[in-house]
């Protein structure tokens, strides 16, 4: 074994294998309220955020009352004088440093003193490495002294065993993320590879996968938390991909950093996006009830992870109109969405190739509901063309007894979508059919011709045509528009896949 790897337990804080004593400070309020590293990380970021979204908030002196006594007299007196040295010292005059730090330091809770190898802890660590080679006073003297905060107290013992021993006696993921913090802030790396270890290899659990996304960005970027990060950011989004199934009060306790890595997700099993911002919204206005702060919120944290092109051109408008964001964010939001919609299978392809960071706003995630393309003209009448696309992978996952559905869309009242299965009687066929839910005023006739793409042309061409009856009598009525024996479909040869991909075109007119 290397001697970076020995074990010198025996030395630990033994005298006569020691050549400093570290002098450690703990350091806190005596009403201590975090009794750990992670704890402590927790309140101090709920605090930065709170000051972050109160900045206009103003004390209320009236509120308190303050007994004044010859030692408050004393205090305030002594607190305005050295504000008064602090105040000269800033404009460049002299004052007692030493005294205002003992007015300004955390109040010392308790002090422990341990034996220490400063060569020992300079080969494992650079800051131990700097604290007894730069020269300083503390570099000089024999006593060193070493100030924490409270709930760093045990990571900190294990931290200098470990030094010693290469190994901890802490097992619980809290514990080990609480040395990990310490050893990140102590510089000791081999600790750092040390706990990542143990923590990788443990049977990982939403709250601790939630820790470590919680860590600061810091400590995740070292490589040995990378792997432990990525696979608490795979966890989260596996254990919450389906969100139809996930209990809402659940889903609404999550805190930020869970969300982010639900919706990043590629594999998040969702009928469509519009439902991933539906339930996003719901997840921010239950969390953040001040608009500001949920426009900050939606626009600078979450809107990048959010599938704005593949959301349906209804659910855009709502977006327009609502203050779910501020107005030039929502404005660049949809108009990026409805570019991308506009552009070319080619251009998309370019677009979201040059965007490969996973949970980009163009990559497309395990969708239930197929999105489609819609344009509609009003004039001479009403008409739209309505695309669908579906890749010869979705085709072959319908056998025996599959089913998928496109997005719905609306025209002339009614609400329609496609619909493929395969059917098996008589014989195995793709089935692919236009399904109509009658809702809205009757006695209209739709007129509707169905074209597909076909090789070597790679041109539409029309497959069916026909009329369609609509009484609005809220019934679901249905057109089969795409017929042909499964085995010659599924071919390599069929005509209709091109680059593997099923090109449909369904155009309607309304005569009333």
């Amino acid at each position: 074994m290397e001697s970076s790897l020995s074990d010198f337990g025996f030395a630990f804080n033994d005298a006569t294998f020691s050549d400093r004593i570290l002098r450690i400070e703990i350091t806190g309020s005596r009403e201590v309220t975090c009794t750990s590293v992670v704890d402590l990380v927790r309140n101090r970021k709920r605090r930065r955020e709170e000051a972050e979204t109160s900045t206009n908030a103003v004390l209320d002196l009236g509120s308190y009352h303050v007994e004044s006594t010859n030692l408050d007299k004393n205090l305030c007196e002594t607190n305005g004088e050295n504000s008064k040295k602090h105040e000269e010292a800033q404009a460049g005059g002299d004052y007692d440093s030493e005294s205002y730090w003992k007015l300004t330091s955390p109040l010392v809770l308790r002090v422990k003193e341990i034996h220490i190898s400063s060569l020992l802890l300079a080969a494992k660590s650079p800051f131990f490495y700097k604290l007894f080679s730069n020269g300083m006073r503390e570099s000089e003297q024999k006593h060193v002294t070493l100030s924490i905060d409270a709930s760093e107290e045990i990571a900190v013992m294990e931290l200098l065993n470990f030094m010693y021993t290469n190994t901890l006696s802490v097992t619980t993921a809290p514990a080990l993320l609480d040395v990990l913090m310490v050893a990140d802030k102590f510089e000791v790396p081999l600790c750092m590879n040390y706990c990542s270890s143990l923590l990788l290899n443990m049977t990982m659990t939403v709250d601790i996968a939630l820790l470590l996304l919680e860590l600061p960005p810091s400590i995740q970027a070292a490589d040995s938390v990378k792997p432990l990060t990525n696979a608490a950011r795979q966890f989260i989004a596996s254990s919450f991909k389906n969100m139809s199934k996930v209990p809402t009060k659940e889903f609404m306790a999550l805190p930020l950093v869970g969300i982010e890595a639900i919706i990043a997700s590629d594999e998040l099993e969702v009928a469509s996006e519009d439902v991933v911002y539906d339930n996003i919204l719901v997840w921010a206005k239950t969390n953040y009830s001040v608009v500001e702060e949920r426009q900050e919120i939606l626009g600078s944290n979450l809107a990048r992870y959010i599938r704005f092109p593949r959301m349906s051109c209804y659910r855009l408008k709502k977006i327009l109109d609502s203050d779910d964001f501020t107005e030039p964010v929502q404005t660049a939001l949809v108009l990026e969405a409805l570019f991308s919609k506009a552009a070319s299978k080619d251009n998309q392809r370019s677009i979201a190739a040059k965007l490969d960071s996973p949970g980009h706003r163009y990559a497309q995630r395990a969708y239930k509901y197929k999105p489609i393309k819609m344009v509609q003209f009003e004039i001479p009448r009403q008409e739209c063309v309505v695309y669908l696309d579906l890749s010869y992978k979705d085709c072959a996952e319908l056998y025996p007894s599959g089913r998928l559905f496109s997005e719905g869309f609306r025209f002339g009242g009614q609400a329609f979508f496609f619909s493929a299965n395969c059917s098996t009687t008589p014989q195995n066929v793709f089935v692919l059919s236009m399904m109509i839910e009658e809702s809205g005023p009757g006695n209209l006739t739709l007129e509707y011709e169905f074209s597909a793409r076909l090789k070597p042309t790679e041109d539409f061409v029309p497959k069916y045509k026909g009329i369609y009856q609509i009484t609005g009598s809220n019934n679901v009525g249905y057109l089969k528009l795409f017929v042909v024996p499964w085995e010659s479909f599924m071919s390599r040869t069929c005509p209709f896949f091109i680059n593997d991909v099923l090109h449909v075109r369904a155009e309607f007119s309304i005569r009333r």
